[in-house]
């Protein structure tokens, strides 16, 4: 079965926010990622190296908080576009299987394939305007 998290964008202050529910939740980040330390040959869409590309705080033994400064390509943050549902496939047949129903009538916005982290991923918007990002990790089962 796939692991689902919340997935959390802000205009430029991940950081205060995350460091927020850190001290609310008592644990310590598991990854952060900045701009800065993307591949050669990756834009930074923020434009600020210093900006978080991604940050995962656990909340608990099952579910992980993540987030991002969102890129300004992606249009302002604002209530109803500020998170995503983040879904964890158990298998890439699985992935992809979710990828493509939650797509149906709806608009891919990354389409999904191996990403440079490994991963394979993907975002889409469903038909009900939900947003979503759909990756698939084989190290992390």
């Amino acid at each position: 079965m796939a692991i689902v998290n919340p997935y959390l964008n802000f205009n430029g202050n991940t950081e205060e926010a995350f460091d927020f529910y850190r001290s609310v939740f008592g644990h310590d980040y598991c990854n952060i990622i900045r701009y800065k330390d993307l591949p050669d040959g990756i834009p930074d869409p923020c434009g600020d190296k210093e900006s978080i590309m991604h940050i995962s705080l656990p909340v608990s033994k099952e579910t992980i908080l993540m987030g991002s400064d969102r890129p300004s390509s992606l249009g302002p943050v604002q209530n109803g576009n500020n998170f995503f549902i983040s879904i964890q496939g158990e298998s890439e047949a699985e992935t992809k299987r979710i990828f493509r129903a939650l797509s149906e009538g709806g608009t891919i916005v990354t389409p999904l394939e191996r990403a440079f982290w490994g991963a394979i991923f993907g975002m889409l918007t469903d038909k009900f305007g939900v947003q979503w990002m759909i990756n698939y990790q084989q190290h992390l089962f």
